[in-house]
This record gives structure tokens, sequence and C-alpha cells, in this order.
């Protein structure tokens, strides 16, 4: 609708996957299939930044990103160089094992967690680049992760269906929800923590997005 667009951001060549937005300048971050991440000011007239790609969190002068290499790096937004770059992530020859389809910042300690392909959840040390911690943690892959703003438990969907809650201190799951039926082999997309409310809600292929008390 006319009346509700604010603008257009035009960039990028191929689909846009990510959105994550920093209320300390109003700067947006961008993932896309073209390979590149972009910072966006919105209101300027030229709001595009800068520029990263696979050559070239925590903190709101840094951002992570993970590509479809297998590497997640930690970027300085202020020099646009990289800071850290995360310890090998290769555990096979395979590519799909490799794919991380969702990247999390915790928000007080300097910890980055990773959802993969592979079942897998990781924990990352932000200082280090190391990993420190390694689990399988559901049955198909893992497609998303949200962290509460208390830093609390982590939540994580699958294409198996399920929503599972995971206290960050032993790193074990205290609740599993069936959220969403499979379509194509795909179940759910995106989870998220309400900011200040006990909700949570979660979109899937099936075309429903819920909320959950």
């Amino acid at each position: 609708e006319p009346n509700v667009l604010a603008g257009t951001l035009i960039a990028h060549t191929d689909a846009v996957w990510g959105l994550a937005y920093s209320g300390v300048k109003n700067h947006l971050l961008s993932c896309s299939a073209d390979g590149t991440i972009r910072l966006w000011n919105p209101p300027e007239k030229m709001p595009c930044i800068c520029t990263y790609n696979g050559e070239k969190g925590c903190d709101p002068a840094h951002m992570v990103a993970s590509f479809n290499t297998g590497s997640t790096v930690i970027y300085d937004l202020e020099t646009s160089q990289s800071v850290v770059m995360f310890s090998s992530q290769v555990e096979s020859g395979v590519q799909s094992n490799n794919h991380i389809n969702k990247v999390v910042s915790h928000p007080t300690l300097p910890v980055t967690i990773t959802a993969h392909e592979d079942r897998h959840i990781k924990f990352f040390d932000n200082k280090t680049g190391k990993m420190i911690h390694s689990m399988v943690a559901h049955l198909d892959a893992v497609t998303s992760l949200a962290v509460d703003p208390n830093g609390i438990y982590l939540m994580s969907g699958s294409h198996d269906c399920s929503i599972r809650l995971w206290n960050l201190d032993s790193k074990t799951c205290v609740q599993e929800i069936t959220a969403h039926r499979k379509k194509l082999d795909e179940s759910i997309y995106d989870v998220a923590f309400h900011p200040s409310k006990a909700y949570i809600a979660s979109a899937g292929a099936d075309a429903l997005a819920k909320v959950f008390v």
C-alpha cells in the first residue's frame, strides 16, 4: 500500500534472506543470496553505507555473518574489516553438512550460536574464534534460532516440525513443541521471542504463523 510503504532499498541482485536492525544508530543489515551483506542507513539519499562479502554481534559496533562456505565472521562496522573468523566448521566433504541456516549473538556474553543443516547447533567464543560446544539438537535440519532478551534460553526450530527450548547454561532441552506440519519436506522457517512478554512465535512452510504463551 503506497500510504504504508516508507521506502524501498535497492542494491541486492538476488533474494534477501535476512534482516537485522540496530536501534543504536538506526542502521539496518541485510544478507542476500548474491553473497553479500549490506549495511544501510535508510533515511539517507544514498542509503547503502557498506557492502561485505566472504573475502573481506554482541556489540553494536560489530556484526556477525555466516556464509555458504561454512565460515562465520565477525565484522567491525566502523572499519568494515573482519575481526574474528571462527574455526573451520568443515566436518566432511559434503557441502550441505557445512551449511549454516541461522546465526545469532548472545545479548550479553561474547558468544555466537549457529544452526546447521546437519542437525547441529554450535557455540563459538567471539574473542578466540574457537568452538566451545556442539550438539545434535534436532532430528532434521536446524533452520532457525532465537535467544531470549535475558540470555537465559535458546529457542530452535527445525524441519522435524519441532520447536525446542534450551537452557543456555546447561545446554539441555527443557521444552519441546510440535508446531507445524511438513510441506515439501520443510517445516519451521523462523522462531522469535517477544522482547518483553512471555510469548514465543514460529513461522512454517504450512503458511501459518503461531504464537505460544
